[in-house]
């Protein structure tokens, strides 16, 4: 390799920044490509605990994450009528804990994560991989958009749903198994009721919530449903389906929230998935599976040859 490596990293999400972050303080010069054509806006809240708070607190932007945190106070379960049910006070559990955790959405996390390093490597938004060709020096890529370029080594933190693994490992049917899961997110454009409280309503295999987030509610649905065989993580159409179908009798609000289902234009949903491989690295192409939300990963937990997972 060069004095200064190049890095390639597909997937502009939490796991793309912060490894761009890290790699360029480390004298890389640190290329990172992601689909969208601006960092994506699923919202659903995230929690930085345990070893990441660490990690934030080396980037610097500990108190910027603290400043969009959430501020939930508790969790209230209530029943199909809307009687509360059971009350978590979760203010309560981190003073006992001495946890420094913060919630963030996962919107807020990736833009404070991408202003940390944007200045230090260079971002191609609404731009994918379309070809890897390594060799022993480095590997040629080429772009859906951009002209062909050479790198030393190429990460992919793009996800579930990895056009790296693709490319470097085979079809995704080959290492994605369903876990019998559904998770759906959807921004409902006004304050939640209680705004320091996530109210849970729970019924025999599926879940929904309205998340307050710093004056806006977030609903969120988890259900159980076996995989579709032609399921499409990017049809909008077919995820209203979804969702409608899960939650057709359920109480509380959910019809309400079905209604804003049917007619939004920007809801999130995917699979609850495993990806099984068994090993992050192909010469200099390698990906991290569980750098989306959706995924768990079954690789070793180690980085592996030239190019390491996120």
């Amino acid at each position: 390799m060069t004095t200064n490596p190049s890095v390639l990293i597909s997937g502009a999400g939490v796991g793309g920044t912060t490894l761009a972050y890290w790699l360029a303080r480390r004298g890389f010069r640190v290329t990172v490509v992601e689909r969208s054509a601006g960092l994506r806006s699923s919202g659903n809240p995230v929690d930085v605990r345990g070893p990441a708070v660490a990690v934030v607190e080396g980037m610097g932007v500990l108190g910027a994450l603290r400043a969009a945190a959430t501020d939930v106070t508790a969790l209230s379960f209530v029943n199909g009528s809307g009687r509360e049910v059971g009350r978590v006070n979760l203010r309560a559990m981190q003073r006992a804990s001495g946890s420094q955790e913060v919630e963030v959405t996962r919107t807020d996390l990736a833009g404070i994560l991408y202003d940390a390093g944007r200045d230090a490597a260079e971002f191609l938004f609404g731009d994918t991989i379309t070809a890897l060709s390594q060799d022993g020096d480095g590997v040629d890529v080429t772009f859906r958009h951009a002209a062909p370029r050479r790198f030393d080594v190429v990460v992919g933190a793009d996800g579930l749903h990895s056009t790296t693994r693709r490319l470097a490992f085979g079809s995704e049917s080959e290492f994605v198994r369903h876990m019998g899961l559904f998770v759906a997110t959807l921004q409902l454009g006004q304050p939640a009721e209680r705004d320091r409280e996530v109210v849970l309503y729970n019924a025999p295999g599926r879940l929904a919530s309205i998340h307050p987030v710093r004056g806006e509610a977030l609903a969120a649905f988890i259900f159980r449903a076996p995989m579709a065989e032609d399921f499409d993580y990017r049809d909008l159409e077919q995820h209203k389906r979804l969702v409608a179908t899960a939650y057709a009798d359920a109480g509380w609000q959910v019809p309400q929230l079905l209604d804003r289902v049917r007619t939004t234009d920007d809801i999130w949903l995917d699979s609850v998935s495993q990806v099984r491989i068994d090993r992050w690295a192909e010469g200099r192409l390698s990906h991290h599976p569980a750098a989306r939300p959706g995924a768990a990963s079954r690789a070793p937990p180690v980085f592996g040859g030239k190019i390491k997972g996120v």
